[in-house]
Parts: C-alpha cells; sequence; structure tokens
C-alpha cells in the first residue's frame, strides 16, 4: 500500500515524473532533458580548448623573439659563467663550477664599480624623479604655448644615447665647450676638464644622465596628473587647503603609484647604464665611471675573460631582480591596501 502511494504520489516539477525528468524517460542529463543535449554539454570544453590553441598562436608572434633574443642568452650566459671561457678559438673551455664567483668575491675593482654603479643609479633617479615631477606640475597647469612646451620637453626622450653623449662631450670640452665659454665669459674662471678631473667626472656624467632621462619621468608623472579629478582640487580649495595641502592630500596619493612604478623602472635602467657613459667617458679617468657594465664589457671584449665577465652579469642580474621583488612586493601590497 506504501510502494502504490509512493507511485501514484506526483513529484514537485510535475506529474508525470520525478524532478529530474519533465516526461519521465530521463533527467535534465538523460536524452529527453532539455531538447536532448547529451551528458555534461560536451560542445563547451572543445570549444574552450580550440580558444586556448588560438591564444597561443596568436601569442607565438611575439613570444618566440623573447625566447631567442631574451630568455636564450640569458641562460648561456648564466651556463658561461661556470666555465673558463676566453677568447680564441683553439683554447677548450673547462667547467670550472663556482671558481669565477669565488673570484669576484676578492676582486676589489669589480667592487668599486659596483659601488659607483649604486651612486650613479641614485644620484641620477633621485634628482631627475624631483625635477620631472616640479616640470609636470608646470606643464599640467593652464599656460599659453603649453604645447609647444610639451613637445620641447620630449627632445631629450627622443635622441639616442649615443647622439646625446656626443653632443655633452661638445658642451664640456675644455677649449671650445659652450660651458667653459660661459664661465670665461661671466668672469668665473678658465673653466677645466670636466670629463678628465678626476673630481668632476662622475658629478658630469650624472647630470647628463639626469637631463637624458627626465622627459620619460615627466610624460609618466604628467599622465597621472591628468587623470587626477579636478573637483577633488576645487572641493579642497573651498575647504581652504592651500597649494601644498592639496598636493599633499589630493594630488600625491593618486601620483603615488605612478611615482613608485617609473622610479624603480629607472633605477633598473640607470643601474644598467652603458651606452652614454662609455661614449662620454669609457669608465675614466682612471676607473671614476666605470660602471658594472662598463667592467664586464672591458673584461669580455677588451681582456677576452668570457666566463668571468659572464659571471658579473649574473651578480648583476641577482641585484636587478632582488629591486624587482622589492618593487612587485610593494605594488601586490598597495593593491591589498586598497
Amino acid at each position: 500500500m506504501t510502494s502504490v502511494t509512493a507511485a501514484k504520489r506526483p513529484g514537485p516539477d510535475g506529474p508525470h515524473g520525478g524532478r529530474d525528468g519533465r516526461d519521465g524517460q530521463g533527467g535534465r542529463d538523460g536524452q529527453g532533458g532539455r531538447g536532448g543535449r547529451g551528458p555534461g554539454r560536451p560542445g563547451r570544453p572543445e570549444r574552450k580548448a580550440f580558444g586556448d590553441r588560438a591564444a597561443w598562436f596568436l601569442v607565438l608572434p611575439a613570444l618566440i623573439p623573447i625566447l631567442i633574443l631574451s630568455v636564450g642568452p640569458l641562460l648561456y650566459g648564466i651556463a658561461l659563467a661556470f666555465t673558463d671561457a676566453q677568447s680564441g678559438r683553439t683554447r677548450s673551455t673547462q667547467w670550472i663550477g663556482t671558481l669565477n664567483f669565488q673570484d669576484l668575491l676578492h676582486d676589489t675593482l669589480f667592487w668599486d664599480s659596483f659601488r659607483i654603479g649604486l651612486i650613479w643609479a641614485v644620484g641620477v633617479t633621485v634628482p631627475q624623479f624631483l625635477l620631472a615631477l616640479g616640470l609636470a606640475l608646470l606643464l599640467n597647469q593652464n599656460l599659453r604655448m603649453r604645447w609647444l612646451a610639451r613637445a620641447l620637453a620630449i627632445i631629450p626622450w627622443a635622441m639616442p644615447e649615443v647622439v646625446v653623449g656626443i653632443m655633452w662631450r661638445l658642451v664640456y670640452n675644455p677649449d671650445a665647450g659652450i660651458l667653459n665659454e660661459t664661465i670665461r665669459d661671466l668672469g668665473l674662471g678658465d673653466g677645466r676638464d670636466w670629463l678628465t678631473g678626476l673630481a668632476t667626472a662622475l658629478p658630469a656624467v650624472i647630470l647628463v644622465g639626469i637631463w637624458a632621462g627626465m622627459p620619460q619621468t615627466t610624460v609618466a608623472l604628467l599622465a597621472g596628473l591628468q587623470n587626477t579629478p579636478r573637483e577633488l582640487h576645487e572641493a579642497a580649495a573651498l575647504d581652504g587647503a592651500g597649494a601644498w595641502r592639496r598636493f599633499r592630500h589630493v594630488t600625491w596619493p593618486a601620483l603615488k603609484p605612478i611615482a613608485l612604478a617609473i622610479s624603480a623602472l629607472n633605477l633598473i635602467w640607470n643601474f644598467n647604464s652603458f651606452a652614454l657613459v662609455y661614449v662620454l667617458t669609457s669608465g675614466g679617468p682612471g676607473g671614476r665611471t666605470r660602471l658594472p657594465m662598463l667592467f664586464a664589457y672591458e673584461e669580455a671584449f677588451r681582456y677576452g675573460q668570457f666566463g668571468y665577465a659572464a659571471a658579473m652579469g649574473c651578480v648583476m642580474v641577482a641585484v636587478i631582480s632582488v629591486l624587482l621583488a622589492f618593487y612587485l612586493v610593494g605594488r601586490l601590497r598597495g593593491g591589498e591596501d586598497r
């Protein structure tokens, strides 16, 4: 009696079957459920797999040059650092383990170049950011001929580093350079040889680095300033906030992520500088402007010590990786705070 009643009792979805079937012939996954689609809707996984393959085909044209021109040489350089590779076709290369890195630990010339590289990177990045911030704030104002000022500010960025180096060598020329001629015209002295003086070579090169890299930082900061809503500045002004308070409480919070990003990238870029300093001083005088990249270049192509130069490159890659890690951790924490 109970079994007969249970068989006649209609389900909650209709009188003819259970909750899983509309006609009693099967559920949603059966042949009679919702238009007769098969189990698990087999069309979607195939479509997703085809989309993944198509995405890989679209990425390959950009991925292959990166693997060939960047990742491949990097891995080869790391492997080369554990060998005694030197110039010369007849000389065989031997695996020497970490001997190159042990020699680096006691190489005072390398650590001097490393110290100079840090001074150069910080000495260029910090003033570059401060000057670029001031220029961006100025170019963000409603000034006449503002478009012309913005165009002129980008000119150093558009010039190749080799051209910048040659131009500033002419400026610093001890006999007919613009700088020394101006000093003589003003009666401040006879001028000096800026790029060959032991005390003036590094500051002179740092000044050129600031001038050459400032437009890039200016453009990035100017873009951040233009994305800041003007309504916030107007509301702060109505509340009686002065220019400094508006900058501190309105402008800087909106600009801070861009400022941190561009400063970190500039620090890494400046630490890896080569062409500009090479054209200006070639690392002289007396190694006072020999950056780590210049030192590794000389070891490889002047003295033929490819394995030792590769070990220097590995150390610099490790330092840059640490800087990138700090930057990414800061970005992730900033994202979590927001």
